[in-house]
């Protein structure tokens, strides 16, 4: 599943592009933000070209938290789904990013109610997204209370948002979210740890994304049990130069993971979360403090060679 931008200046073309290319490699894609089509309607058809580009494809819509907070509801989540004809609907939370930022939104209180409603409501799956600091167990548990369908996780390692804001405040002259964007640069939970934590807390599908680059990223973290992936940073730099080239850069992410399976002996996902998996270092003390335990990965059955 890709991740990506949407309503800005370039959006209908990056949309465009990537959705012509899981389309014919039949992966899904993820929407950027549907706020701004959702307050201006002529946006609309920077995020309805993902379905006119990928007619079978799975699409996820896409809508933030705090804007849930502060009014939105069953209805602006349907017209999200609607924009698209997609298949589930994400809501992404930013606590990070809204932080930082000087017009930031920082009212969460009773976000987790308001996904629930929407989630008993709307006909599609919903699925609730992080968006670089990870989700802990706590925080798993809270949000699969809500019955929604599952979590993406999306950990610390890839896009920082802090360090996004850090920068817009840089081009603005504003010194003082400039200082306070680099002091949260790396602030979150590293992708492995947030995946395990929230695998090992709850039963809803959980899916691995925040610094996934690569087949073998996208290996490692099935192995561990993700049942699917997202990658944001690579898909959204090839979205820039033509459906052409995000092809070509997804079907080295699946050359990689094919090439990883097979080099430990997996002939399925299944397989390979059989597969002895070595966690250690910070990783594996920081698990072990939160009363994780990684050992288990490293002590699973080996496969059989023929």
């Amino acid at each position: 599943m890709e991740d990506k931008t949407g309503g800005i200046a370039d959006a209908l073309k990056i949309n465009a592009a990537i959705a012509s290319a899981v389309e014919e490699l039949g992966l899904g894609m993820g929407i950027g933000s549907q706020r701004a089509a959702i307050e201006k309607q002529s946006l609309e058809k920077t995020f309805s070209i993902a379905r006119k580009k990928a007619p079978t494809a799975f699409l996820l819509a896409n809508l933030g938290g705090p804007q849930l907070v502060k009014g939105y509801g069953v209805k602006e989540a349907k017209k999200a789904v609607d924009m698209l004809n997609a298949d589930a609907l994400a809501i992404h939370l930013n606590a990070l990013q809204e932080t930082v930022q000087p017009e930031g939104e920082t009212s969460f209180k009773g976000v987790l109610n308001k996904i629930g409603e929407i989630a008993q409501a709307i006909d599609v799956p919903v699925i609730v997204k992080e968006t670089g600091a990870g989700i802990a167990a706590e925080e798993a548990k809270l949000i699969a209370s809500t019955k929604v369908a599952g979590i993406d996780i999306a950990g610390g390692g890839g896009t920082s948002w802090a360090a996004v804001e850090f920068h817009r405040a840089k081009e603005k002259h504003d010194q003082l979210h400039q200082r306070v964007g680099n002091d949260f640069w790396n602030w979150g939970i590293p992708t492995a740890i947030s995946l395990i934590e929230t695998l090992q807390s709850i039963s809803s599908v959980v899916i691995a994304s925040g610094g996934i680059r690569t087949g073998i990223d996208i290996a490692k973290a099935l192995s561990l049990g993700a049942n699917l992936t997202g990658m944001a940073h690579p898909i959204l730099f090839a979205a820039t130069r033509g459906p052409d080239e995000v092809k070509k850069t997804l079907q080295v992410a699946i050359d990689g993971l094919r090439n990883a399976m097979f080099l430990v002996g997996a002939e399925s996902i299944s397989d390979l979360e059989k597969v002895p998996l070595v966690i250690t270092g910070t990783t594996a003390e920081w698990l072990r403090m939160r009363d994780f335990h990684p050992e288990i990965y490293a002590k699973r059955g080996l496969l059989s060679a023929d």
